[in-house]
């Protein structure tokens, strides 16, 4: 079985995350940063296998 390490959030779950109020603006976005938050929304993640899922949100906090 595997098991996720402490802290890590799954990448299906990151589009129903709370944004912050304003956005970081780093090279690479945080999880919670709006703009990863509304790419992540755009794309669906049910029907993605997790490796798919982690390559997308990947790209998404790709700045």
């Amino acid at each position: 079985m595997y098991r996720r390490p402490v802290g890590k959030t799954e990448p299906a779950k990151v589009a129903r995350l709370r944004p912050k109020k304003k956005c970081c603006q780093k090279s690479t976005r945080c999880l919670r940063c709006p703009v990863v938050i509304h790419r992540m929304k755009k794309i669906d993640c049910d029907g993605m296998t997790e490796k798919q899922a982690r390559k997308a949100l990947k790209k998404a906090r790709a700045a």
